[in-house]
């Protein structure tokens, strides 16, 4: 299993997953831990990346990187998350199997489950029914990356899991307003209307839909959890090596707080934490997307995994984060 003598790679360890994952393994006294931007290397880059694994030869590897965005950005780039979150886990995927990593932790995103899909998620949810449109192919990608992982298991013994966290939000976010995702953005349409005594926000969709938040910092203690498990408890989550049809068993595991709420409700408790005494108003013609999304986490949580993090916690500790990133 893994353990603080081993090399690890986090790939996409400037973003929000990989940042959060790299200080837990940093605070369990990981030092040989490998970062690389992506001005650096390109993981989008066959060669690039191919040599980058036969000069380092990581024994694990988080992938973390990848093309993120909110509705916004998945609607006006699908080209862009499709192509590119492809490139990535294709050219990582590959290369830790020809450089004998020992375990490799793809992340995706509960987008992968389908629109209508029985609540809460589970992991045998997977291509059951079509997908939201409005982030069909980023979903797409990181379906075909769990495919991937489990093609690899079923031909060449390898051990790849793929693990999907809920909708994350914590230190190093990405704030712009363009790109950002639920809590980010509106943290900072709160926090504007605030500084500009404007009387009201406006939130796109009904306020009805219902997401599961995760603070990242425990979603990286379940990352690392996972990682650290033993052999007999590690391997058992890696799907069914066998290739019939009928066993649906892919190397998959949730990561989630297992609690959601509305989009209104998160709005009350933003506008709260950020101190705007303004009114809240929602824009009906904008996309509400997926009516829930709640994980199924029973599977973790059957391992001795439980998130810590209270939402209330995590939205102070995400206003703080953003004061000092936006400050000045």
């Amino acid at each position: 299993m893994m353990n603080p003598s081993d090399k690890v790679y986090v790939a996409g360890h400037n973003g929000l997953v990989g940042s959060a994952i790299c200080r837990r393994l940093e605070s369990l006294g990981y030092s040989r831990i490998v970062k690389k931007r992506s001005s650096e290397l390109d993981l989008r880059d066959r060669k690039s990346t191919e040599l980058f694994f036969e000069n380092e030869k990581p024994d694990h590897v988080f992938l973390a990187a990848a093309k993120v965005g909110g509705i916004l950005a998945n609607r006006n780039q699908p080209v862009d998350f499709l192509k590119e979150n492809l490139a990535i886990q294709n050219n990582v995927i590959d290369s830790c199997f020809k450089t004998k990593v020992k375990r490799l932790l793809f992340l995706g995103s509960s987008c992968i489950y389908p629109k209508m899909a029985p609540q809460p998620l589970k992991e045998n949810s997977l291509l059951s029914g079509p997908l939201e449109s409005t982030n069909r192919p980023y979903a797409l990608a990181k379906i075909a990356g769990i495919e991937m992982c489990w093609s690899y298991n079923r031909q060449h013994n390898t051990k790849f899991l793929a693990a999907m966290p809920t909708n994350l939000y914590g230190p190093g976010d990405n704030y712009d307003p363009k790109h950002s995702h639920v809590i980010p953005g509106m943290i900072g349409r709160f926090h504007q209307a605030k500084s500009e005594n404007k009387n009201e926000v406006v939130v796109w969709g009904t306020g009805k839909p219902k997401r599961e938040f995760m603070y990242s910092e425990d979603m990286a203690r379940a990352c690392v959890f996972l990682m650290e498990s033993e052999t007999k408890v590690f391997d058992s989550l890696l799907g069914s090596t066998k290739i019939q049809e009928e066993e649906f068993n892919p190397p998959l595991i949730n990561i989630g707080t297992g609690v959601d709420l509305s989009i209104a409700e998160l709005s009350r408790l933003v506008k709260s934490i950020v101190g705007f005494e303004g009114k809240i108003s929602f824009d009906h013609s904008k996309p509400d997307g997926t009516p829930r999304k709640l994980m199924d986490v029973s599977r973790l949580q059957s391992l001795g995994f439980k998130s810590e993090t209270s939402l209330e916690e995590g939205l102070s500790k995400a206003y703080e984060d953003f004061k000092k990133a936006t400050a000045g």
